[in-house]
């Protein structure tokens, strides 16, 4: 009777966090082209199109006198599941509502940032506006990576992740899964 509970809490989470973040269901017209999910579940690293865009928000960012710090990009699967399993079945605090093959993470796709103070600490503070812009240095960041085409989690419906950013070229988890041979 555990396992069965456990097994339903694992699956309504997955089912909350896919369904609800609002990441996009977008017909076959409105996909981007340049990215296939069968491409993107081949991916070992990541994609050639996020690894651009990733170094020229890095260039973007330090030209308005921001300094950011990738702290993740691709998983594997079993990365993913490991992070997954800290605070559940291994010891740690919970970091991730995504198993592995659920993340963007898992294709290439996604990449999650923090700043680096002028002191040299690595910051995940939303607030602080360390260039003397007037706007908070981590929404300048947010604003830079939309224009070049990335999603922001912290746009997300249910669940904020602050750091995440992510280019789905409009596929979604299961269909990355599905190509991935992913159960």
């Amino acid at each position: 009777m555990k396992i069965i509970m456990i097994l339903f809490a694992v699956t309504a989470l997955a089912a909350f966090s896919y369904s609800e973040i609002g990441w996009p269901e977008l017909t076959e017209e409105e996909r981007d082209p340049r990215v296939t999910a069968s491409e993107a579940a081949a991916q070992d690293g990541l994609h050639p199109i996020v690894e651009d865009k990733k170094e020229e928000l890095k260039d973007k960012a330090a030209e308005r006198g921001i300094d950011i710090v990738i702290t993740e990009d691709y998983r594997s699967i079993e990365e993913q599941q490991a992070l997954y399993e800290r605070g559940r079945s291994a010891d740690g605090d919970i970091v991730t509502n995504a198993a592995g093959g659920e993340s963007y993470h898992n294709y290439g796709l996604a990449v999650d940032f923090a700043l680096r103070s002028p002191e040299g600490s690595v910051v995940w503070d939303i607030e602080s506006d360390f260039n003397g812009s007037g706007q908070a240095d981590w929404l300048e960041v947010v604003d830079i990576a939309k224009d070049l085409g990335f999603e922001w989690g912290g746009d997300w419906d249910h669940f904020k992740d602050y750091p995440h950013l992510q280019m789905s070229f409009g596929l979604s988890i299961q269909e990355l899964k599905e190509a991935a041979g992913v159960q």
